[in-house]
């Protein structure tokens, strides 16, 4: 059996964690890490039944933890909006987010309750419209935020103006390709905002790796019946060490999330890319256009922006 590389979490008593995407995989091993940690965690997942089996879990493994399942579709503006207003009416601040969740490779093209390509819509657009709405609080909680992106990102581009829909030409790995791109130009741009402006919010990058996470298994609801060939190769490499598991996986957003040196505008994942111990990365060259950086925050914002 592999071995998870070691990482020790500096305490984080007193602090509220907000992680997406851990009814499963890499994000209830984040929740379950930092909850161990001593932080109050928020889980909005879009299962209740299974952000609940989470949560039961995390508290018979980490006695008297604090974990709360709320509601979230990130494909859905509205259910992101009525989660931030509940969380801003609260007035709890915010000490670390982690936009872990996403979808990848829908057997055929889809769009969400909004009109985005789903996996551009979900991964990026979602965690636009959670991370600016919860906003006021990430800047009462000083708080590092997280975001998840995919070895995928690696290399590409996209074309801004058909971002959204990604109508031309349809691909399904390209759409996933671009979201993930996304991901990390808004991580970095979310970082230079607040830099220029004093928001007090520090903003990494990480990505997992390659691991047998649920990402390909079988969705009914996104369309895909069973899991594909390519699902049980990963899981025979990972059970080999090749690849990384599930656990390994998750330390690298754990890392940009907690250790005290990451300053900002870090990228963190795996050393031998698809597996390893964290590690401090440069970041990969699409990421490195800030200029489209700057020019995607403005078409993420105006996208998600809340409609009369």
């Amino acid at each position: 059996m592999p071995t998870t590389p070691h990482l020790d979490i500096p305490d984080q008593t007193g602090r509220l964690a907000v992680v997406t995407g851990a009814s499963d995989g890499i994000g209830a091993v984040v929740a379950r890490r930092l909850a161990a940690a001593g932080a109050e965690v928020v889980l909005p997942v879009r299962s209740a039944a299974k952000g609940d089996r989470v949560a039961a879990h995390i508290r018979s493994i980490v006695p008297g933890a604090s974990v709360r399942v709320v509601p979230l579709d990130l494909s859905r503006l509205a259910s992101v909006a009525e989660l931030t207003a509940t969380l801003r009416d609260e007035g709890r601040p915010v000490h670390l987010l982690v936009n872990n969740a996403g979808v990848m490779r829908p057997p055929m093209r889809q769009e969400t309750a909004n009109g985005f390509e789903l996996q551009v819509g979900t991964n990026h657009l979602g965690h636009v419209a959670l991370t600016l709405g919860l906003l006021p609080l990430l800047q009462a909680g000083q708080a590092r935020v997280t975001h998840q992106t995919s070895v995928a990102a690696r290399s590409g581009t996209f074309d801004l103006d058909d971002f959204a829909q990604q109508r031309r030409d349809y691909d399904v790995m390209r759409a996933y390709r671009a979201s993930k791109i996304a991901v990390g130009l808004f991580a970095r741009e979310l970082d230079a905002r607040s830099r220029a402006a004093g928001w007090g919010i520090t903003s990494n990058l990480a990505h997992p790796g390659v691991s047998p996470t649920n990402l390909l298994a079988a969705q009914p609801g996104m369309g895909r019946e069973k899991a594909g060939g390519e699902r049980r190769v990963i899981e025979a490499l990972s059970r080999l060490g090749v690849l990384g598991t599930v656990e390994s996986a998750a330390l690298p957003a754990l890392m940009a999330a907690t250790v005290p040196t990451a300053a900002g505008d870090e990228f963190f994942g795996p050393r031998r890319t698809v597996g390893g111990p964290p590690t401090r990365l440069p970041h990969w060259k699409p990421m490195t256009d800030l200029p489209t950086a700057q020019a995607l925050w403005d078409v993420s914002v105006e996208l998600t922006l809340p409609r009369a």
